[in-house]
């Protein structure tokens, strides 16, 4: 018999993912705040709290973004105890994914790299 792979905590975690996504973009066009994404969540193994990492649109905006998502986690957490089967749903608290800034910050420098490696190449013909 093949071993259970996902741990509740995963399972949890995936769920709230999907549900929090449309409640992020639901409240982006609600209440103005500016574009963003839930990336991941990531619950704690008792089920008490929900790290939720968001990415933005525009990263000059984060801090504003996750202030204003963080404000609005009761009422996240409201409807989230409505829609899941959940006997507790966990608190939220909302953290800046920056890791897309780094990827792209990265390719960036690697493309600089290239076009640098291969300027040099064409000289030494």
């Amino acid at each position: 018999m093949p071993s259970r792979d996902f741990k509740r905590t995963d399972r949890v975690g995936a769920e709230l993912r999907r549900e929090l996504g449309t409640l992020v973009h639901a409240a982006v066009r609600d209440h103005g705040l500016p574009s963003c994404s839930v990336s991941d969540v990531e619950v704690t193994r008792d089920l008490d709290w929900a790290t939720v990492w968001v990415t933005a649109l525009l990263p000059a905006q984060s801090k504003e973004t996750v202030k204003a998502l963080n404000e609005l986690a009761g009422e996240f957490r409201r409807t989230l105890s409505r829609q899941m089967r959940l006997r507790r749903v966990p608190e939220l608290r909302f953290k800046y994914d920056d890791s897309v800034d780094k990827g792209e910050r990265i390719e960036h420098l690697l493309r600089q790299d290239s076009s640098r490696s291969a300027g040099s190449d064409d000289k030494g013909d």
